[in-house]
């Protein structure tokens, strides 16, 4: 594989926590209830504004809701998100041997890059696609095959790393090669049964590709 479509939280960015904890505090403060972790976890991978569609009553109570956990997160983003070991090392090594790369989440483009800030990888990872620059999220392929057109790769070519079975079944769509990472926090039997072409127990052996 030459090229490398990497997802974000979960697989680059340790960021569960940050996000476990904006989706309890968006909940209590709209609906002055809590949500189960499985609850939100079942949908980390997908966009933001689905899954929070899913418990508003309304497109009105939606946007508020958006907006609510969008301040709280970038609030408390760098208290409690932080880089996987080794990731911006392997990623700043694929830089330096020329390999195209893209970042592909669901998440919005300033959240994005504040996860690429404190990753340090603004310059490897410059070509993004983000929610919002998107009409169909994952598990849709439209986010992957707009990375290929950005970065004029050919399907064939590349390899969508990610964490989720959105992340696998996207890649699947867009008919790249898909790999799962050991380190992200759902059950690998869960991510297995999306059948990814690969497992990486470690950043480093996405060197070895």
């Amino acid at each position: 594989m030459k090229t490398f479509l990497f997802d974000l939280d979960g697989t680059l960015l340790d960021s569960i926590e940050l996000i476990l904890t904006s989706f309890h505090h968006t909940s209590r403060a709209h609906l002055g209830r809590e949500f189960t972790d499985d609850y939100w976890l079942a949908g980390v991978g997908t966009p933001l504004r689905e899954q929070l569609a899913a418990i508003a009553t309304d497109d009105t109570e939606r946007d508020a809701m958006l907006e609510t956990y969008i301040a709280f997160n970038l609030a408390q983003h760098d208290e409690l998100a932080k880089p996987f070991p080794g990731v911006t090392d392997a990623i700043v090594a694929l830089h330096a041997r020329r390999v195209p790369m893209a970042l592909v989440t669901s998440k919005l483009r300033r959240g994005a890059t504040r996860g690429l800030k404190l990753l340090g990888l603004e310059s490897e990872l410059s070509t993004m696609v983000c929610a919002d620059d998107v009409t169909h999220g994952k598990p849709h392929p439209e986010p992957v095959l707009k990375a290929l057109e950005a970065l004029d790769e050919d399907p064939s070519s590349a390899i969508f790393i990610g964490d989720s079975v959105h992340d696998i079944h996207a890649g699947q769509a867009a008919g790249v090669a898909t790999a799962a990472v050991g380190w992200g926090p759902f059950p690998r039997e869960i991510v297995d049964s999306a059948a990814p072409n690969r497992w990486f127990e470690s950043p480093e052996e996405w060197l070895d590709l």
